[in-house]
Order: C-alpha cells, then structure tokens, then sequence
C-alpha cells in the first residue's frame, strides 16, 4: 500500500498519510501533556493528609484547557472527515474512456474473473490471475457467489466489498507494468487466508496477445499420454465443476481450466503452478486447502501422470 502503482492507489496513500500524521500529533501531544501534568504534580509522604481544597475551589484554568481540547479534537475530527470525502470524490473521477470491463466473482475460496469487452464471442473466462494493460483504466464489476467477499490489490486501489445480490465496481489503473498481489480481505470462511488474486499489468502490445490467446479453446494434446489425460478429465469427477473451452467439460462449479498452463500459481495463491504441485493439488487438495470444495481425485501414477500433462498443455 505504501508503494502505489496507479493513481487510484496514490490517492488512498496520500489520505493515509494526512490521517497518520495527524494522529501522531495528538498521540505525541497527550503523551507531553501528560509528561508535563505528572512533573507539576505536589509531592506528598505517605502520612500527609490529603489536600482537598480543590475540591471546593473553582478551576477555570483546567476547565479552558479541556473545553479547547475538546474544540480541537473536533475540528481535526472534521478536517479528517473532509479529506475523506475528497478523497472519495477524486477516486470516482478517474476516466473510464476505453476501459477494460471485467466481471469479477468471489467463491469460496477462489476468483473468477469474465472479460466482457467486444461482442458476445470474445468474451472469456480466467480464474484467479487478472491481466490488464498499462495506462489504461479498468472498470471491475464485483458480484459474490456465496458470502461477503472483499477485493483488494493494495498497490492499484483500494478495498471494496462484494456482496452476495448485490453488484459493485472498483475502478483502477496500473500505470507501471508488474505482477500485483490481491487478497480478499473480508473474512468469508475456513480458507479466508488462502483466496489470492494477481493482477499482472502487461504492455499494451503483450496484453492483446494474452486476449488474443485467452479466446482461443483448448490446444489438441500431443503425444499418448496428454491423449489420455484428456480422456480421464473428461470422464472423471474433473468435467462435472471444471470447463475447458473446445472440449466437452463445461463445469461452472470451478475455475475455467481452458488455460490453467499459462497461470503462476494453483487454487488461489496456495500453491505454485508446476507439474509436481499439480499432482499433489488433484490427489488430495484438502491437504493443501482444507475445507475446498474440490474433492481428492484417486488415480493410480499413471492416470495421474497422464492427467498432469494434459492439463500441461492447457497454456
């Protein structure tokens, strides 16, 4: 949060930094008022009568320092509520002239993310991994499947929930290419800490080869064993909750696995994307996850070889 990559991100650091500074002041004044009240305090032993004059006495001095505290406090209070309201307006300005419209949804415990710009057949599904050109905005509409979800890529913008019934949108812009960590930030259930989402800021050009290549359906496997894997995803438990486009899985119950190859890392951040991870995800995923809703998938070595390298070539 403290190293803003675009400007909606800029801002919320800038507030950050009047609201910090701000309460330092007052913490640090309190702490020397009170340094300077215990230093002027009367000494007593400990057989000294108590000294209850004050008691019947007028103090209007403590009674003008505590009437302007409470006046400052106040105002310091509304100065911190403007600059919010600032804040907020400015992030609601950002231009959205030729943005990238995303869908994004949070399942327990994972992100699925619909590309919606252009006509109905080039839209495109992803999961868990966002890409986004340079210099450009990027309009998210945020839906939630389940329960209360919270987006947030503290480097591009700020929090903002999602909501079962209800549609949200967070707009951003990166404005330096780089991968961006995402995390819900909402406690949404057992596997909260483990529902990750890049967002990967690409080049304009390197961008539209990724949409581009995001279109297009599943590679045909080459060689014996992708053949294979093909075959056993398709007639396993794999094809009920999974799609991969140009096959005959068309699952919605999961992540789209039409190019789940290309992406760094497996269910949601919890583990990166090799073949040996991948195996171990498939064998007994509540290992690694407890309480997903994917359940173990028995094979023997061989199927499950076979069913790691076809989903390999899945890029």
């Amino acid at each position: 949060m403290l190293e803003p990559a675009g400007p909606q991100a800029q801002l919320i650091l800038q507030l950050w930094h009047v609201i910090a500074w701000t309460c330092t002041g007052v913490f640090a004044a309190i702490l020397g008022v009170l340094a300077w009240v215990l230093w002027r305090a009367p000494r007593s032993r400990e057989g000294d009568t108590a000294d209850m004059a004050s008691a019947e006495r007028p103090e209007p001095g403590p009674r003008r320092s505590v009437g302007a505290a409470v006046v400052v406090s106040v105002l310091l209070l509304l100065a911190l509520v403007v600059a919010s309201v600032f804040t907020d307006r400015a992030l609601a300005r950002m231009s959205l002239v030729d943005a990238v419209n995303i869908e994004i949804t949070g399942h327990q415990w994972w992100w699925s993310a619909r590309y919606v710009n252009g006509p109905a057949d080039a839209t495109f599904t992803t999961a868990n991994e966002v890409h986004i050109p340079v210099g450009r905005p990027v309009l998210m509409t945020l839906k939630a499947e389940d329960v209360i979800h919270s987006l947030w890529v503290p480097r591009l913008a700020g929090k903002k929930d999602l909501i079962p019934g209800r549609t949200a949108s967070l707009q951003l812009r990166a404005d330096e290419p780089g991968v961006y960590q995402g995390r819900c930030a909402e406690f949404c259930g057992l596997e909260h800490a483990f529902m990750g989402l890049l967002v990967v800021a690409d080049p304009p050009a390197q961008y539209e080869a990724w949409v581009a290549a995001q279109r297009q359906g599943a590679v045909e496997p080459a060689g014996a064993q992708a053949v294979r894997g093909r075959e056993l995803f398709q007639t396993q438990s794999c094809a009920l909750c999974h799609a991969v486009q140009g096959t005959s899985a068309g699952g919605q119950h999961g992540p789209d696995l039409t190019h789940v190859a290309g992406r760094r890392e497996l269910a949601a951040g919890t583990l990166p994307n090799t073949p040996a991870h991948l195996a171990a995800w498939i064998s007994d995923p509540q290992k690694h996850k407890p309480g997903t809703n994917m359940p173990a998938t028995p094979l023997s070595q061989d199927d499950l070889s076979a069913l790691v390298a076809y989903l390999g070539t899945l890029k």
